[in-house]
């Protein structure tokens, strides 16, 4: 998805060595681009906040990266975050020197997820019951989704999100600790035509598994794949024997050391 992005500029003839590419992110698309920007000798600019994993915020800026932090309030995502880091981001775009990829509504984004739609269905032989995942900017359950459907018509797309900040269900935006999901509004590539269902699940439960997926099934990642996989679960079992669910492993549990997720006094619940 993030090279999708950047060629996306270079097609459009909108980048050179003299201008930085601008994102607002929670860091693992950060992570992806300033590893992009890295290989083609662009410069980056990230805007993004204390609230999402240090790990992440280190990892942009080995890249080289630079890292404009947008403080948190109260260390969670709140619903006045992002829209204070988007701010942020058109206030620099307005003074010149920056083009801002903007994910939320970047056209290009669903494509590179497309091509992981594309790479399921070679290596899946069988119809597919279920596409589930959770949504950030929308383009992983838009892209792969809207693939998957292509092929076979009656899967469902399920979007997820926690249920302390259930916008896709209709509910209020709150506080929340899964990086990378409920920015507190419906994404605009978010399309209700593709998705079928939306579930919100307990943020406790999405920790709870990241955790087992380490210790039982060697899967080492965060919390929103912890949260991806207590849905595909529930889905399974909804299904029964001889299904077919999809989800996605979102990054690795290397970005999330530092935080409460896999430390001791956390490995208890």
């Amino acid at each position: 998805m993030a090279l999708a992005m950047i060629q996306g500029l270079e097609k459009e003839g909108k980048i050179d060595s003299t201008i930085s590419i601008l994102e607002c992110t929670g860091g693992s698309t950060g992570s992806s681009l300033a590893f992009v920007c890295a290989v083609k000798g662009y410069m980056f600019t990230v805007i993004s906040s204390d609230a999402y994993a240090r790990e992440k915020l280190d990892s942009m800026r080995a890249f080289g990266a630079t890292v404009l932090v947008e403080p948190s309030r109260g260390g969670v995502v709140t619903p006045d975050l992002w829209p204070r880091m988007i701010d942020r981001a058109n206030s620099l775009v307005d003074g010149g020197g920056y083009i801002y990829l903007n994910q939320f509504h970047n056209r290009y984004a669903p494509i590179g997820y497309q091509e992981m739609g594309k790479e399921i269905l070679t290596q899946i032989n069988k119809p597919i019951d279920v596409i589930c995942g959770a949504v950030g900017t929308a383009g992983m359950i838009m892209g792969v989704g809207s693939v998957i459907r292509a092929k076979w018509p009656n899967a469902r797309v399920v979007a997820l999100e926690p249920d302390s900040s259930p916008v896709l269900s209709g509910g209020l935006p709150g506080p929340h600790g899964i990086d990378g999901t409920a920015a507190g509004f419906v994404p605009p590539l978010f399309n209700k035509e593709v998705v079928t269902d939306v579930l919100a699940f307990p943020e406790k439960e999405a920790r709870i598994m990241a955790r087992r997926l380490a210790r039982e099934e060697g899967i080492f990642a965060g919390t929103s794949t912890g949260l991806n996989v207590v849905a595909a679960l529930q889905l399974a079992r909804e299904i029964g024997e001889g299904g077919v669910i999809i989800t996605a492993a979102c990054d690795s549990g290397f970005k999330y050391l530092d935080g409460e997720l896999y430390r001791d006094d956390a490995t208890a619940s």
